[in-house]
């Protein structure tokens, strides 16, 4: 289903998105334990207004979402749907203390997602990519995905990245796939990755900033992730220096332009 994206940028410049990446902890204060962040990241979104977000460590009617929330499970996705006026769409990549532990996606517009769940030959925690398709504000097909690898094995790491590459490398629509990849800029897997991919903080003049732990970050594993598939221009991206989560989101303003 190919959806229209309304744009609020002025023109010239119809096809500027604005997307946010975020492992957010679920829903945790992570410098504060027991306590909800669920309003500090609805507000924190709120502030960006992002076309797209790629939220990371998501539950979904959880008792450990009960236990800092009032004592009653919840779809925290829905909740931040429901906080920041956008649509929102979940999958389930392991089972959790009596719902579901995963990854999400937050649009302004409302999508049709997709999710592949990606190998796990070490057999850790299984891990999965969502993405959706949808149109620009001039008629650009475009797709915007999220993930999060595997922390444990490089093995595993390693074979999610070949099987996002594979499953993208016959599409010829732009792709932006955001996300919490665990591994840093001098990695193995960060390398495969450049090989189809173009990290989007190289296209943007300044330093790429780390992304954890939050309260003093010192490693970039966070990031966004544009395929050759696209004429992209990075006007913006920059990270938000909050500690709502061990990780601190991203933020880039893209333009695609036309072919």
């Amino acid at each position: 289903m190919m959806l229209w994206l309304l744009s609020w940028k002025t023109a010239p410049a119809q096809d500027t998105l604005t997307i946010m990446s975020y492992n957010i902890y679920h829903a945790e204060q992570a410098y504060d334990e027991g306590k909800s962040s669920l309003q500090d990241i609805a507000d924190l979104i709120n502030r960006e207004q992002p076309d797209f977000v790629a939220l990371q460590e998501v539950d979904e009617m959880t008792e450990r979402l009960a236990e800092i929330h009032n004592g009653k499970p919840f779809s925290l996705t829905d909740s931040l749907a429901e906080l920041t006026r956008m649509k929102g769409y979940f999958v389930k990549t392991i089972a959790y203390r009596g719902g579901g532990y995963g990854i999400g996606l937050l649009s302004k517009r409302s999508l049709t997602p997709q999710k592949v769940e990606l190998p796990n030959p070490q057999e850790g925690e299984v891990r999965a990519f969502l993405f959706a398709e949808a149109q620009t504000a001039s008629g650009q097909p475009v797709i915007f995905g999220g993930t999060h690898l595997d922390h444990q094995f490089p093995e595993n790491k390693t074979a999610q990245v070949q099987a996002i590459s594979g499953y993208f490398s016959n599409r010829n629509i732009p792709i932006i796939l955001g996300g919490d990849f665990n591994f840093t800029p001098d990695s193995e897997q960060y390398a495969q990755m450049q090989q189809q991919w173009t990290d989007a903080a190289t296209l943007f003049s300044g330093e790429p900033e780390p992304t954890i732990p939050a309260d003093d970050p010192g490693r970039r594993i966070d990031y966004f992730f544009l395929s050759d598939s696209g004429r992209w221009e990075v006007v913006d991206l920059r990270t938000i220096k909050k500690t709502y989560s061990d990780h601190v989101p991203v933020v880039a303003t893209v333009v695609l332009h036309p072919e």
